[in-house]
């Protein structure tokens, strides 16, 4: 079987035009992948920070530890207790 130049040509320039196209799909699909761990790493990195600064928030702003006989006079705060601070104003008015 003998194949005429034209075809050779053909099929060797088809051949390079596949070759092109598929380069060009395979260096899009690295080049995404290479985006998403970069935005992966800079996120880990950005959780990293807001850890650490809490950390030494934490250190810096100890939480007072409230004893049985404290008591709370702000209204907001979740160990507030009416009835003790009630006693406690009673307490100082008599």
């Amino acid at each position: 079987m003998v194949l005429s130049t034209q075809t050779v040509n053909v099929l060797r320039y088809s051949a390079l035009g596949a070759g092109v196209v598929y380069g060009l799909y395979h260096q899009r699909q690295l080049n995404s992948a290479s985006k998403v761990h970069q935005a992966q790493a800079e996120w880990k990195h950005k959780e990293a920070l807001i850890a650490q600064a809490k950390a030494e928030w934490a250190k810096k702003h100890p939480v007072k530890q409230i004893g049985p006989g404290d008591v709370v006079s702000d209204p907001e705060s979740p160990d507030f207790d009416l009835e003790k601070f009630l006693n406690h104003i009673a307490g100082e008015k008599a």
